[in-house]
């Protein structure tokens, strides 16, 4: 038998234009590549980029938190402890911050993700695109769900471009539902309720515009953005619709009877897991790229009566320096982390493409506050985990403050919080961080909000 050439149809690196006297060098093309690495490449354009960012109320008990030594040879601190596992696929960042909310605390969740500019007056706020929906306008394109939101308790973190809060859901049963269980009503009943919803927000955008001419300024800019909620279910219901002949992921009975437990935070631990599961399931089965999750926001966080905890977050927050308050806060600490670490565990356990699934999602844990007490919001608790494949490197601890500090006098408390109330550093600023997420999983941007630059500290 001849030996056949597969590449038969290979072009030639040296290929040229030619025409009207003048010949142009072409570029690297995939028509160029030998089989393999063409196969490669396109197997690397279709992987999967994923992205989690996970909020905590009312910072951190700052004191048992801090990382003390920056680099690879850092020591996790006590609260931190059930990470040690995961030390290679993850990295505590210190001192960053959010220069347009420095000092103005109750905003902190609605920002964590935008970076807003806050008014220093008291004036009204108007937010702007999250990071996650940046994400999701190039990840969600061929999913399912653009993206997933959802808190164990509080709102969403997520923000449209018109500066809309999306909703969240927090019913891990109507969760499960939406994701892999049977709809209620036939494709052909759906169908017709999303025609009929379609009709309505036709006949309601066609109203406003008759109206808007009337209005003045201030009503034109609430008709603006309900109309902007009105175009938001427009995308959402021709989604809905070009997804109903697509059957959902298969779920097994004994993993949908698992997931579709009713719990509350009465079994915090039980119940944490069990939204983390669901965000992996998602994950696992490409339902969607982009989840958001509010653990609990800063005026809604029940206490964790299974640790002995009864108080919310935001009362132990609240501890004015009181050595019994400041042990429960390390207490939550610990949990919350112990549940996170839960997460990372769960998405390195899960293959694909003979890689940990945690390769290919980049997740974001942590909070826009940092000393809970006066509501200092800069040297925010963030951990970035996952996304090698994305180009992280981790295994150290990257921190602002030490370049200019020196070390830190855990001895003196108020020297310590003052860093968590005015940044060390004002170039270390979470938008750079948002913007290298957004940069990592191919968001063609060079800027977000107020950042200077990608952290290349975090890059291989």
């Amino acid at each position: 038998m001849s030996n056949l050439n597969l590449n038969h149809w290979q072009m030639n690196r040296r290929t040229v234009l030619r025409g009207l006297g003048a010949t142009i060098a072409l570029p690297l093309l995939n028509a160029m590549l030998p089989a393999t690495a063409r196969a490669a490449a396109e197997a690397a354009a279709n992987t999967p980029k994923r992205s989690v960012f996970l909020y905590i109320p009312n910072g951190v008990n700052t004191l048992t938190w801090q990382i003390q030594k920056a680099g690879a040879d850092y020591e996790f601190s006590a609260p931190l402890q059930s990470l040690e596992k995961h030390r290679a696929d993850l990295t505590p960042i210190s001192g960053l911050h959010h220069p347009m909310v420095i000092g103005k605390h109750h905003n902190c969740e609605k920002v964590w993700l935008t970076g807003a500019n806050v008014p220093g007056d008291g004036g009204p706020f108007r937010n702007t695109v999250s990071t996650d929906q940046l994400i999701a306008e190039v990840q969600g394109t061929t999913t399912r769900f653009s993206s997933l939101e959802l808190a164990i308790e509080g709102n969403s973190l997520a923000w449209s471009r018109d500066g809309i809060q999306l909703p969240s859901e927090r019913n891990t049963q109507t969760i499960f539902n939406t994701l892999f269980g049977v709809e209620k009503e036939s494709k052909d009943a759906v169908r017709r309720r999303l025609a009929r919803r379609g009709s309505i927000l036709d006949l309601v955008a066609d109203d406003a515009k008759r109206v808007n001419h009337q209005l003045g300024s201030e009503d034109k800019n609430k008709l603006d953005e309900y109309l902007t909620a009105v175009r938001q279910v427009e995308e959402r219901t021709a989604r809905a619709n070009s997804w109903l002949d697509i059957p959902k992921p298969q779920v097994s009975p004994e993993e949908a009877a698992r997931l579709r437990r009713k719990l509350s935070m009465a079994e915090a631990g039980e119940y944490y897991r069990l939204f983390y599961d669901l965000m992996v399931l998602a994950l696992r089965t490409d339902s969607t790229r982009v989840i958001t999750c509010m653990i609990g926001s800063e005026s809604q966080a029940s206490g964790i009566p299974e640790i002995g905890i009864s108080q919310t977050r935001h009362g132990l927050s609240h501890h004015n320096g009181d050595p019994e308050q400041l042990r429960r806060l390390t207490q939550t600490d610990t949990f919350l982390i112990e549940q996170f670490s839960y997460f990372l565990e769960q998405l390195k356990e899960h293959q694909e493409n003979h890689a940990p699934l945690l390769d290919t999602t980049q997740v974001l844990w942590g909070s826009g506050m940092a000393y809970g007490h006066s509501h200092g919001n800069a040297n925010l608790p963030l951990i970035l985990a996952g996304g090698k494949a994305l180009g992280y490197q981790h295994g150290k601890h990257v921190d602002f403050n030490l370049p200019t500090i020196g070390a830190y006098n855990m001895a003196d408390s108020m020297a310590h919080y003052r860093i968590c109330s005015r940044p060390v550093d004002g170039d270390a600023r979470l938008s750079n961080l948002l913007l290298t997420m957004a940069q990592r999983v191919d968001v063609k941007a060079d800027r977000f909000q107020d950042s200077l630059r990608p952290l290349k500290e975090i890059l291989a």
